[in-house]
């Protein structure tokens, strides 16, 4: 569960990318060797500006990416669903996101540069299975991330099925994120047992449906699998996330190294 080690200076044969990943408190980014999932130097954060707008988070991206002179394509983490390069959905940011062309918002911010822009749940997917806990397992694999809600990544033999939001699936007569996010948790002042009860019947209705190989636990939650993973009584296994905070930057920065439009 530790993030991956910083390296100082990249090698001359260092395959190298760019990725940032904007979230509701803040703009993080940087190098990212995509040979070793390492980031080159220290990640560089700004804090999200209030209200999140689409130009004001903009500017605060091709800061990020000024702070290191990057000068090639970047990956963009959004924290919603974006399809055919237009932002559907806005969770945690400004509702005027919603129907903005954002490769060409943040094409024209970093100067006409190519960008890919893609929900941050799947670039951590993306990050997980490449570099991660879901290295090497083949065939279906889930990420989740537990907090305000419940995010979702669906990769298949390490391809992605993008903008899978299954924290709205319904399980019962409830979305899957108002049983068993970290945020209900916390609300309703349950036990690691008792919350782990309502996990498990949400991977128990994913397992029905998409028969997946491993779950990938993230969210902040994540660093204290030890406290309930072993809790859990569905039948696929469950690891922690451990890229932890620099999934979102590799998993962008792997989206424009290799071309991905949303």
């Amino acid at each position: 569960m530790t993030e991956p080690a910083a390296s100082d200076s990249p090698s001359p044969a260092t395959h190298l990318s760019f990725g940032v990943d904007v979230g509701g408190s803040g703009i993080k980014g940087g190098i990212v060797d995509l040979d070793t999932g390492e980031l080159v130097g220290d990640r560089f954060k700004v804090l999200t500006p209030q209200p999140a707008t689409p130009d004001a988070v903009a500017a605060g991206v091709a800061e990020v990416v000024a702070h290191f002179g990057w000068a090639g394509p970047v990956g963009i983490t959004l924290p919603g669903v974006v399809t055919d390069g237009v932002m559907r959905t806005a969770a945690n940011i400004d509702h005027g996101w919603i129907g903005t062309d954002v490769s060409e918002l943040f094409g024209t911010a970093l100067g006409g540069r190519p960008v890919s822009v893609l929900n941050d749940a799947d670039a951590a997917g993306l990050a997980e299975v490449a570099f991660g806990a879901g290295k090497g397992v083949d065939g279906v694999v889930m990420l989740l991330t537990f907090g305000t809600g419940i995010g979702s990544a669906l990769l298949v033999d390490g391809k992605l099925v993008p903008n899978t939001e299954l924290g709205h699936l319904l399980v019962g007569k409830k979305e899957a994120e108002h049983i068993a996010s970290s945020r209900v948790k916390e609300v309703k002042e349950l036990s690691y047992p008792k919350w782990t009860e309502k996990v498990s019947e949400v991977l128990g209705t994913y397992e029905a449906l998409f028969w997946p190989k491993l779950f990938i636990a993230g969210g902040g939650i994540s660093r204290k699998s030890d406290k309930w993973i072993p809790l859990l009584t569905n039948t696929t296994p469950v690891v922690p996330a451990t890229l932890r905070n620099t999934a979102g930057i590799v998993g962008a920065a792997m989206a424009v190294e290799q071309g991905l439009r949303a």
